[in-house]
């Protein structure tokens, strides 16, 4: 009786997540997104139906092995979804733009124009530890647990007005060196594919891919004031490239092999820190400096305090009119694309998911909104 209850709950949530999917995808025209990004098929089931078909997959608590392999009462065949899975035509990056575009012109038109809005941009480790046979599959270090792992890296850029959180775009790295990769890429693959060039990117190193995507993002209409970055990709050569768009706001290594021209010296943050004068007393922002860089862009550090430790951290700002306590509060937006990772990984299975169903993951994260 418990069983056959379950069976009639799960059938109920199943069609009323349909039914608002279903408007999901005809109010942000999603078969027309698909089909300007060649995602479509000449035959059989339509790429929308199949869309569809793992798009409610997170919202009903299953994935394709339990909801399509297995059930023998599926709509479409375990075929046809691993063929449309596989499919290296398919332009998820242009999709995946697209509709974060559509998206980002409602929420842009319902937001003051005072409001700062700010390009983000991170990483964050997909761990595929019992896979074997997977493309690109590496060794990557993990920057929060401070080991390697079995897996990759997934770069993203997103836009905040501080409110709202949207993917604009990502890359799936795997590592730059090929003995740390358990596997290469297929040589059967036409070199002329999207699915190709994704490839190709999955061995560049990241700091390489942040200005197209910058680049993809303003040409595609999205505005913003600034660019946020952590601390490991805070080093001057890209700051250089991203500032020829954008001011820049990162937090940058305290390293002394990073340097600074202040006062006509070459420094390190460090050298610089024991040089200035500090704010007396519990001050969250202890002092600030004017430097330039190697390139001959000027930019303002922001030294603030530590809360969690006794020490301090540093901030560099190419925008040297904005004061010390704007930088601080502009950079927390930085702390939106922690929690979409969270969420992505806890609620969406992030980590189970490969190549096309990550564009559709993070696509989940904007259909709730």
């Amino acid at each position: 009786m418990q069983d056959t209850n379950k069976a009639i709950d799960l059938q109920i949530v199943k069609h009323e997540c349909a039914n608002r999917i279903d408007s999901f995808f005809k109010r942000f025209r999603i078969a027309t997104h698909a089909s300007n990004s060649r995602i479509k098929k000449a035959k059989g089931y339509s790429a929308v139906s199949i869309l569809q078909s793992l798009f409610i997959l997170p919202f009903i608590g299953k994935n394709i092995y339990r909801n399509i392999v297995i059930n023998p009462d599926r709509e479409i065949s375990k075929d046809a979804i691993y063929d449309f899975l596989r499919s290296s035509r398919f332009s998820w990056r242009k999709f995946l733009l697209a509709l974060a575009f559509q998206s980002y012109e409602m929420i842009d038109n319902l937001t003051s124009k005072e409001r700062e809005s700010v390009l983000i941009f991170d990483d964050s480790t997909i761990s595929r530890p019992r896979s074997k046979n997977v493309e690109l599959l590496a060794k990557v270090f993990d920057h929060t647990t401070g080991r390697y792992l079995r897996g990759f890296r997934m770069l993203t850029m997103a836009w905040s007005d501080g409110s709202t959180l949207l993917p604009l775009d990502f890359a799936l790295l795997s590592s730059t060196k090929k003995k740390n990769r358990y596997q290469e890429a297929s040589e059967k693959l036409d070199k002329r594919t999207c699915g190709a060039r994704r490839r190709q990117e999955a061995v560049t190193k990241a700091t390489d891919l942040v200005t197209p995507m910058i680049e993809r993002a303003l040409c595609a209409g999205i505005k913003a004031k600034y660019i946020l970055i952590d601390s490991w990709f805070g080093v001057p050569s890209l700051i250089a490239k991203a500032r020829k768009h954008l001011h820049v706001i990162c937090m940058v290594k305290r390293t002394p092999k990073i340097h600074y021209i202040f006062e006509g010296q070459e420094l390190s943050a460090i050298q610089i820190y024991r040089k200035i004068r500090k704010r007396r007393g519990r001050a969250k922002i202890l002092a600030n400096a004017q430097v330039q860089m190697k390139d001959g862009g000027a930019a303002k550090l922001v030294f603030v305090r530590n809360r969690h430790k006794k020490d301090w951290l540093v901030l560099l700002c190419t925008d040297e009119n904005l004061p010390d306590d704007e930088v601080v509060r502009i950079y927390g937006r930085r702390w939106d694309i922690e929690v979409f990772f969270r969420t992505a990984k806890q609620h969406l299975e992030l980590e189970k998911a490969v190549k096309a169903e990550i564009s559709m993951l993070l696509s989940h994260i904007r259909a709730s909104l």
